[in-house]
């Protein structure tokens, strides 16, 4: 692995078997992924990547300016391509699943799914209302104090609590600067999930939710009716990190969605 790459981890069963990358969001790094490893790897190849400036990865000694999904997405395909991975199914959660799906864009015959999980493809009202309170007070206020409250808003309930606690851990890793990067992320997401929205790449892709998921719920309902090759699975009892909440359930969707996929084609 070069100096460049990011950070990654293999799990690899056997050349016969599908690839599962999975893709955090921000804040977060692959640790997240710890109530999916055991299973996934059991029956898949597995390949975890911490993005640029998360978990284990540093932040990027080329001079990017201001960050954008398609740098990200980028780098994702350069641990591809030194693993040797020609296609694979991703899996993402929150932020995540915008990067999938800009990745799903650039190379689309890289992507054998997507399974997004507490998916983002459209603000509200409310969510672009936070997002334009953190721009309003982003240079003013720590970073961690708009983290724990964007985290309390989003995953605010009882059950929520380990996956709010796991997120709020993972984000003090990263410094004030490399917090503002990603937080211009937000500039350019609006327009982006709407093209995502009107565009369809045909690729089959389920969505997993959370019940409780109640800025993010509504919108994918419509982006899942909308495209063809789209299925919805909404997953009882839990919040926006449905892959933390209900760990289980998760997995068996995803699993399932998976075999699915590797049998039709």
């Amino acid at each position: 692995m070069t100096a460049e790459l990011l950070y990654h981890k293999t799990y690899i069963l056997s050349p016969e078997k599908p690839w599962v990358v999975f893709v955090h969001g921000a804040g977060g790094s692959s640790s997240i992924w710890y109530k999916q490893v055991k299973e996934f790897k059991s029956l898949c190849n597995v390949l975890l990547i911490d993005l640029r400036g998360h978990g284990k990865s540093n932040v990027p000694t080329k001079n990017y300016g201001n960050y954008t999904f398609r740098d990200i997405a980028g780098e994702i395909l350069e641990v591809l391509n030194a693993v040797k991975i020609e296609k694979a199914h991703f899996v993402g959660i929150s932020l995540g699943t915008v990067i999938i799906r800009t990745l799903a864009e650039m190379a689309p015959e890289r992507v054998s799914s997507m399974i997004l999980g507490g998916a983002i493809t459209r603000l509200n009202i409310r969510s672009r209302f936070l997002a334009g309170l953190g721009n309003m007070f982003k240079h003013v206020l720590p970073y961690m104090f708009l983290y724990n409250l964007f985290a309390f808003i989003i995953m605010p309930r009882k059950r929520h609590r380990e996956s709010r606690l796991l997120f709020v851990r993972e984000a003090k890793k990263l410094c004030q600067k490399e917090f503002l990067r990603w937080y211009r992320l937000t500039y350019e997401i609006n327009p982006l999930l709407k093209y995502f929205n009107d565009k369809d790449l045909g690729l089959p892709t389920l969505y997993l939710m959370g019940d409780e998921d109640h800025m993010f719920l509504p919108p994918v309902r419509v982006s899942a009716a909308r495209h063809k090759f789209s299925e919805l699975q909404v997953i009882s009892d839990s919040g926006h990190v449905c892959n933390i909440d209900q760990p289980e359930a998760f997995n068996r969707f995803a699993l399932a969605f998976i075999n699915r996929t590797e049998n039709r084609g």
